[in-house]
């Protein structure tokens, strides 16, 4: 009989006496007696089906999550996409140019194709460097005067209209809801709200409020401001008082309420105590100066 049959029949007490003896003179014999010695001491609990049946169904399952290859693909690309996006934001701030005149100041530049621009007191100007070729196009907030390349065109874009020019020589001035266009060499093509009017040299165009104001033909070569002269054409009063607070960098103010009166005229730009007494006797003013910077005017009472 074999080895692995009297074991079995051993463990299970179902061997002969002679096959007892048989097994005994095996040298394996001494070893499995051992370890039968041994496991006869451990103490194992009975097997309770139903018990550990429930303990088994009483843990909740947990769901493994899985992410599809599709998404972390999708995430991957949207991130990619962010970032490019971000580049593509910084590269364009970043060749976007901005000129600006503060207070009583004036800054002359040249645009990529050579145009030349001179900003008025506190006044700003936008536009892009990159692909100005194709896109040529400024933001403009307050006063410029523009010396445009022979064969060049552009449009200059403010927050009330909007002018488009080819060759030519021309001023914007675009504050307080009043446009004023002047052309003073070629031809520049003005769009005010639903309107679209040419101009051509020596000619002018204001809106204010959305209603046009009539303007004369005018000989002079270049606007008057870039000779030291502040010039008005049929302009109330309070707006030419804002006019001087940026050229002057003071604070003027109307203490009554402004008269309808339009006020047309030219006066030296450096002279300012000149320019208030022309104010003061046009418009029947008091002139009281607070301190250096602060001048009230108030209006008189010529009935008294």
């Amino acid at each position: 009989m074999e080895e692995k049959n009297y074991l079995a029949k051993w463990i299970n007490n179902e061997l002969s006496e002679k096959e007892l003896v048989e097994f005994k003179n095996t040298t394996e014999f001494k070893d499995y007696e051992k370890i039968k010695e041994y496991s006869s001491h451990l103490q194992v609990d009975d097997f309770d089906e139903d018990t550990v049946l429930k303990s088994i169904m009483s843990h909740k399952k947990t769901d493994t999550k899985i992410i599809p290859l599709y998404k972390k693909w999708f995430v991957k690309v949207a991130a990619v996409l962010v970032l490019g996006l971000g580049i593509t934001v910084l590269m364009q701030n970043a060749s976007r140019e901005t000129q600006y005149a503060s207070h009583g100041q004036k800054t002359s530049f040249s645009l990529p194709d050579k145009s030349e621009v001179v900003l008025n007191a506190e006044s700003e100007i936008n536009y892009k460097t990159n692909n100005w070729d194709k896109h040529r196009s400024l933001e403009l907030k307050g006063e410029a005067y523009f010396k445009v390349a022979k064969g060049k065109s552009f449009v200059v874009t403010t927050s009330l209209g909007k002018i488009t020019v080819l060759g030519t020589q021309f001023n914007v001035k675009s504050r307080n809801n009043r446009l004023d266009v002047s052309c003073f060499e070629g031809k520049v093509k003005v769009n005010y709200k639903n309107q679209e009017i040419c101009i051509t040299k020596g000619q002018a165009i204001s809106y204010e409020n959305g209603n046009p104001i009539e303007i004369p033909k005018s000989d002079i070569t270049e606007p008057e401001w870039m000779h030291n002269e502040l010039a008005f054409k049929k302009e109330r009063i309070d707006n030419i008082i804002s006019e001087l607070n940026r050229h002057y960098n003071v604070t003027i103010i109307l203490k009554d309420q402004p008269s309808a009166q339009l006020f047309t005229g030219t006066m030296p730009a450096n002279k300012l105590d000149d320019i208030l007494h022309i104010l003061a006797s046009a418009y029947h003013l008091r002139i009281n100066k607070i301190n250096k910077n602060k001048i009230v005017l108030e209006t008189i009472d010529v009935q008294k």
